[in-house]
């Protein structure tokens, strides 16, 4: 996209084209305008448009251009921190909700690709969190007692059962979790736009918004070329949010995230790395992903951003962490290096606003935006309306705040991550 082959890398040579690009030309309108064209707002124009309500979604490059055409591919359940975490952050109320709606997410998200007939290289059978030592160990222990009070079947594995799953003796264990599982982001991302223009959804990409104005009767979107009068307007811009409401941009911490990707595996290697077929990551502080695609490459994926300096000490480490974890690769390359950034929160669970009256915003979903983002554009649909009431939803109300040191602390993700890549691509 934009002639930059480290934006998406991998999934935009292998993913099936999106719907044409439609200009907004001129005035026009809808009963629900959405800014963003990533999962959260192509989830809510799909589900208004299933429900008969008029959506129009304006994007400023493409489909898929934000997180959702950037990520590994993760179907994960639940949110990052450990289910007692989001209790104890959001209350019993809200946090059990979200624990429950965000733990039933990848089942609705493979249950949309199958009724949508999406080609985007479904794979739902369960994903590991590998542990790193001992501590690793414990806090995945932790992790599954939690669940497990809950009534989820999560399986625990010892090193030698994640030996065997993973092809490597790198791990002291692993929490299997069956509900989650991987998918290419960004031809799911084109899978649900097509879904949403086939139920009368309309979709302008290369328009970035410029204004919103309140009027009487709702309030204008208004592009370089033209503009959406709409009752509603839906923000679903997350890390990708522009100036035109600040706010949102100020609220979250920035993390950079890239993926390296080798060429397709031999058969021989496809028995030997990762042989059940399950997408991993594990519990460094700087952790670090890996799977493989339809077509048998390894994606690996770690914090850090692919420019400048660090963009020759992250492909050393990915060499370096490749060849630790599966010698039996032997020598091997990299066909294509991209990334992007996730929109992290001050207590790492998503947010939801009302900005002013009928405009509302959903976000921040600390790296698991997949699943989530596709149930919260459906919660924003039926919230629109009127079917959900702000106390029926799994998140409260709130009003964007700017965490502390927010600058310093996503130099510190960059330029931190760089470092103990570059200590750690030197062993």
């Amino acid at each position: 996209m934009q002639n930059d082959s480290r934006t998406h890398g991998l999934w935009e040579t292998t993913a099936p084209p999106g719907p044409p690009p439609v200009a907004l030309q001129g005035p026009t309108e809808s009963e629900v305008a959405i800014i963003g064209a990533g999962y959260t707002g192509l989830s809510t124009a799909l589900h208004l448009s299933e429900l008969g309500v008029a959506a129009s979604v304006v994007e400023s490059v493409e489909v898929g251009f934000g997180g959702s055409g950037r990520n590994a591919g993760f179907v994960n359940a639940g949110v990052w921190v450990q289910p007692d975490r989001v209790s104890e952050t959001l209350g019993p109320h809200y946090g059990e909700r979200l624990l429950r709606t965000f733990g039933d997410a990848p089942n609705y998200v493979f249950q949309l690709i199958r009724k949508h007939a999406i080609d985007c290289d479904a794979n739902h059978n369960g994903t590991l969190h590998c542990a790193v030592g001992r501590a690793g160990l414990r806090n995945l222990e932790k992790r599954a007692a939690q669940w497990r009070s809950r009534g989820v079947h999560v399986d625990l594995l010892d090193a030698p059962h994640t030996a065997a799953k993973v092809g490597s003796t790198a791990f002291s264990g692993a929490l299997f979790d069956r509900r989650a599982g991987t998918i290419q982001p960004l031809a799911y991302a084109r899978g649900l736009a097509w879904a949403a223009v086939g139920k009368g959804a309309r979709i302008f990409t290369g328009e970035p918004v410029i204004a919103v104005e309140k009027q009487q009767a709702g309030w204008v979107i208004r592009t370089r070329t033209g503009s959406i009068r709409a009752k509603w307007v839906v923000v679903a811009t997350d890390a990708y949010t522009t100036d035109v409401w600040p706010e949102l941009r100020r609220q979250q911490i920035h993390l950079p995230y890239f993926n390296f990707a080798t060429p397709p595996l031999d058969h021989r290697l496809r028995q030997l790395i990762l042989p059940a077929g399950l997408a991993i990551w594990d519990t460094r502080s700087v952790l670090s992903s890996m799977r493989l695609d339809r077509q048998g490459r390894l994606v690996l994926g770690s914090v850090g951003a692919l420019k400048g300096r660090a963009l020759r000490v992250h492909r050393a480490w990915a060499f370096r962490t490749l060849r630790r974890i599966f010698p039996q690769l032997g020598d091997f390359t990299f066909e294509s290096e991209w990334y992007g950034r996730i929109g992290m929160t001050e207590n790492s669970v998503p947010r939801f606003h009302k900005l002013d009256g009928n405009v509302i915003a959903i976000g921040g979903y600390n790296g698991r935006g997949i699943a989530p983002g596709t149930v919260c554009g459906r919660l924003l649909a039926e919230y629109v309306c009127g079917t959900l009431s702000d106390s029926d939803l799994p998140l409260p109300l709130t009003q964007p705040q700017e965490p502390k040191f927010r600058r310093l602390r996503e130099w510190i993700y960059e330029v931190g991550s760089e470092i103990a890549h570059g200590i750690d691509a030197r062993g």
